[in-house]
């Protein structure tokens, strides 16, 4: 534990006060950072994913679009209407929902970049952003080659829709929502009125969410550390994350209710950055959290009754699943390949703001561009 954190000596209930008030600028400027990709390339998003061509481009445009709207929610409900609307097969949708799940883990590690300042922390929460990736690169690599053999994830998704199809769903309203959005609709208002639509909005409103998520996630680490001992370390080590199937768990409950894989995976990098948690502890955590992103998605599409978007949906769900089941068993890979990143931010931490910009932008954008 580092001195700031011995030195704190404001009363308890003050930082607990504090940690809830920068978890909130935390949360809020997670969901700014998504609409402020949103305004910057929406519409470019939308128009990529009309021109998927084969697997292997419809999984970048999957990636690049993501990565520019932060939402794999966005694009699979996208995607969802080009099926429902004959645009695009189920068969061609595929490989782009792929894509969406490698696409939404630019966020958390965007927010592990919050502790570039500090090169021990910085190390632990990249390494702890990364393992989503990697494990979510690895699935791909496997996955995708079999499904265009053998279209196991379409026949399996096919055959649940039709046993589904007749239950009936319903819509879950994200709390964090409720919370977050109506802060993010008066700032997104309050530039709009200022300085118009477009790019150039996009770009203030990407530059204010970094600096609240930056500032907000440096206060937050300090107090996890002042906090975080005692009894509340001993509940985070030996009840919520004492067994891997519980922190898969937990990952999974929280994401169903909070409706964004992004956000609860977030959640734990300042943990991360704290020497609270591990990234062993963190990756079953992770893989509950895909999972769960799914499962709201699943309950909206039986209420549209529209077999599209239930066959989409169970895609999603399935190859999730295939992925966790393949690699988990596997775990030593993805965490030895995010630990090995650690490092190498260690040393150079410059490479971190290369790997975001070549892995969710460079590679899809030249790769499009060239098939």
């Amino acid at each position: 534990m580092d001195s700031s954190s011995d030195s704190d000596k404001r009363p308890v209930w003050l930082r607990i006060l504090l940690l809830l008030i920068f978890l909130y600028l935390f949360l809020f400027s997670i969901e700014l950072l998504g609409q402020s990709f949103k305004s910057l390339g929406r519409g470019f998003a939308e128009t990529l994913l009309q021109t998927t061509a084969n697997p292997v481009a419809g999984l970048l445009i999957g990636i690049l679009a993501t990565s520019i709207i932060q939402s794999s929610s966005a694009t699979t409900s996208i995607v969802v209407g080009m099926v429902a609307a004959g645009t695009l097969t189920v068969r061609n949708a595929i490989p782009i929902v792929m894509g969406a799940n490698i696409g939404t883990t630019v966020t958390n590690t965007i927010v592990s970049l919050g502790h570039f300042t500090r090169p021990v922390e910085f190390r632990r929460a990249f390494s702890g952003a990364v393992v989503h990736d990697i494990f979510n690169l690895l699935s791909v690599a496997v996955f995708l080659p079999l499904e265009v053999w053998t279209h196991y994830l379409e026949h399996s998704a096919t055959f649940l829709q039709k046993i589904f199809s007749g239950v009936g769903g319903f819509k879950i309203t994200s709390p964090l929502k409720i919370v977050v959005k109506p802060l993010v609709h008066i700032i997104f208002e309050f530039f709009h009125g200022l300085i118009g639509s477009g790019v150039f909005l996009g770009i203030v409103l990407l530059v204010v969410a970094l600096i609240i998520l930056f500032l907000s996630l440096a206060r937050l680490v300090n107090l996890m550390k002042s906090l975080i001992i005692g009894k509340v370390e001993v509940m985070l080590h030996n009840y919520l994350f004492v067994t891997p199937i519980r922190s898969l768990l937990l990952g999974l409950v929280i994401t169903a209710i909070i409706q964004s894989s992004s956000v609860v995976t977030s959640l734990a990098i300042p943990l991360l950055g704290a020497g609270i948690l591990s990234v062993e502890q963190i990756f079953p955590y992770t893989l509950g959290a895909n999972i769960g992103t799914t499962f709201t998605a699943i309950l909206a599409s039986l209420v549209t009754q529209r077999p599209a978007a239930i066959t989409i949906a169970f895609v999603h769900l399935l190859f999730n699943i295939s992925g966790t089941l393949l690699w988990y068993p596997l775990k030593r890979v993805p965490i030895s390949v995010a630990k090995w990143l650690g490092e190498v931010v260690y040393r150079r931490r410059w490479v971190a703001i290369v790997y975001v910009v070549i892995i969710f932008f460079a590679i899809p954008i030249f790769l499009i561009y060239i098939t």
